[in-house]
């Protein structure tokens, strides 16, 4: 939560809202905003405490890589009790998950007027997951268990074909911003969510329909 301090600098806050919305959230959230209160250093808080910022910096990938430990647990055990292959638990739960803090990015700089910074952002993130995100663990996996890690096996897998629908997408991306003109309108951004839908409920229509 955020509030003001009795000097008035803005920063991490635990006081109790007032409102009844607020309130909801408050208890809602308490556990993560009490952990990351008394554990990452609030630059905000001033008085000395923006020296502190390394400290801020690591603490905050520390807890990031915590919580996603937690969400990929959970969404592994919510994956195999309702029979959902975890491919598409990635694809959904996992891929929302993890990109809801690129979103965030992205509309705060564009309200700014950065829309070049919201697009390269996003495709910097992508390019970070593929091109480091992904073979970290497999070499910390391979050193662990001494071989490697297979994937696409099965004839219910439908990662290959995802692999090429997303090369796709890439390109059906790209004609869109170049008929939008290399501006973000409000079409562009319509256009962007339907291509989205299509990808997930042709991946999901194809996970749950294949028959061995």
């Amino acid at each position: 939560a955020l509030a003001s301090t009795p000097g008035g600098v803005d920063g991490a806050s635990l006081s109790f809202p007032a409102d009844c919305k607020g309130r909801c959230w408050y208890l809602l959230l308490f556990p993560i905003n009490a952990t990351l209160y008394f554990t990452v250093p609030d630059v905000r808080w001033k008085n000395g405490w923006e020296k502190w910022y390394l400290v801020t910096f690591f603490a905050s990938i520390i807890w990031i890589a915590v919580y996603a430990f937690f969400m990929v647990w959970f969404a592994v055990i919510l994956g195999d009790s309702l029979g959902i292959p975890q491919s598409v638990m990635g694809l959904t739960l996992l891929a929302m998950g993890t990109s809801v803090p690129d979103m965030i990015s992205s509309v705060i700089v564009t309200l700014h007027g950065e829309g070049d910074m919201a697009v390269s952002s996003s495709i910097g993130s992508n390019i970070f997951d593929i091109g480091f995100g992904l073979p970290l663990p497999w070499i910390l996996g391979n050193a662990a268990y001494g071989k490697g890690i297979e994937l696409g096996q099965g004839c219910g897998s439908t990662i290959f074909v995802d692999l090429l629908l997303l090369l796709g997408m890439v390109v059906a991306v790209v004609v869109t911003v170049h008929f939008a003109g290399w501006k973000l309108t409000r079409p562009l951004g319509i256009v962007m969510f339907s291509l989205y839908f299509v990808f997930i409920i042709q991946s999901l229509l194809r996970t749950f329909l294949v028959s061995c």
